[in-house]
């Protein structure tokens, strides 16, 4: 059956052997439309990114790049600036028909926490083709903090999909037509188009800016680090700002996204020719985010933002990045937000769910 595969057909596969992990897969890493994926005992720093290439594995590659070997299994720090493989908890042995793609959990994007999937005879990042069959591995890249990861924490998920699911720009303006996928006017072109929100109302906060030089994040803790010592509030009365090169900045989209739940969407960069920025490190949108029967009624697009090679004035209402729309399979039996852990349903500004709330 044509599309993304929900939760039930996640389990099933499960069930099938197609997904295999040690130790098993648990509940929790299921979501509407995708797998949580899990961190193995030991991270190696390696001197450079890198893809296996076709008719080569990583563990071979691996010999070329490694510098030394860590040992996470009682917790160890991933520092700023440099370049890790973690083995993952989880195999595949797709059947054919089946690919899969993947990409970082929200609260790893918001973090600045570049994490790309690779494969054995992989020549893409984040993206496993129809009946690969071997391990996965987590490339993470700490950007802009140090932190401490432990087995088991899921810093990237994967979705898998059978065949051509995404929607085209006509059928795109249909289902706006019948449920409406934006609060406004919806800019469709290769997906619909979302634009950066910079005024907010009875507010001049407009974002968050991460700071240089900081303390590590332990991202088993939730809710316990002060936002001031690692961000830089960002505030406008005139509807801009100049981002610079290098910098890492979280906003928002002005539009509030809605999800249905027979579709699932993913980020995508916008055309480079609008500026020298990348918009998205999550780029995984659930079934039934911003739905209001999920409890969402609408919910803003949290923008990871850095810039590149020169400083570029960024204005209130400029598109910077599309949704892609892909059909389900079938109807998920849970909807993100409802009754299950999804910390940013009804979102606006927001940073990762690691930081106290800003008041």
């Amino acid at each position: 059956m044509t599309g993304v595969c929900p939760n039930q057909q996640i389990g099933a596969m499960i069930a099938r052997g197609e997904i295999t992990a040690s130790p098993e897969v648990i509940p929790a890493q299921i979501q509407p439309a995708s797998l949580d994926l899990r961190l193995g005992t030991v991270a190696y720093r390696v001197r450079a990114s890198f893809l296996a290439g076709e008719g080569r594995t990583v563990a071979e590659r691996l010999s070329e790049f490694e510098m030394h070997r860590i040992d996470i299994s009682e917790g160890a720090v991933l520092e700023k600036g440099c370049v890790y493989l973690v083995p993952l908890m989880e195999s595949l042995a797709l059947p054919q028909g089946l690919s899969a793609a993947a990409n970082a959990k929200s609260s790893t994007g918001r973090l600045d926490l570049l994490t790309r999937t690779i494969t054995d005879g992989g020549t893409e990042f984040d993206r496993v083709p129809a009946g690969y069959t071997g391990p996965l591995y987590a490339e993470i890249c700490p950007r802009s903090f140090s932190v401490l990861v432990r087995p088991g924490m899921r810093l990237n998920q994967i979705r898998f999909r059978e065949g051509q699911a995404v929607l085209s720009d006509t059928d795109l303006s249909a289902l706006h037509a019948e449920s409406p996928l934006v609060d406004g006017p919806a800019v469709i072109q290769d997906g619909l188009g979302f634009s950066v929100d910079l005024r907010l109302p009875d507010t001049d906060l407009v974002g968050y800016r991460a700071k240089p030089h900081t303390g590590v994040i332990d991202l088993d803790r939730i809710g316990e680090y002060d936002p001031q010592e690692y961000w830089e509030e960002v505030r406008t009365t005139d509807g801009r700002i100049i981002l610079d090169p290098g910098a890492f900045y979280i906003l928002v989209s002005r539009e509030a996204v809605h999800i249905p739940p027979m579709y699932a969407a993913e980020m995508a960069p916008y055309l480079a020719m609008v500026g020298e920025f990348r918009v998205h490190y999550a780029g995984f949108f659930d079934p039934g985010f911003g739905h209001a029967a999920a409890g969402g009624e609408g919910s803003r697009g949290v923008l990871e933002v850095r810039c590149h090679e020169a400083p570029f004035v960024l204005e209130h209402g400029q598109v910077v990045g599309r949704l892609v729309y892909e059909r389900m399979s079938e109807m998920p039996t849970q909807l993100y937000g409802a009754g299950i852990a999804s910390n940013y349903q009804g979102q606006g500004l927001k940073l990762s769910k690691h930081f106290k709330a800003v008041t």
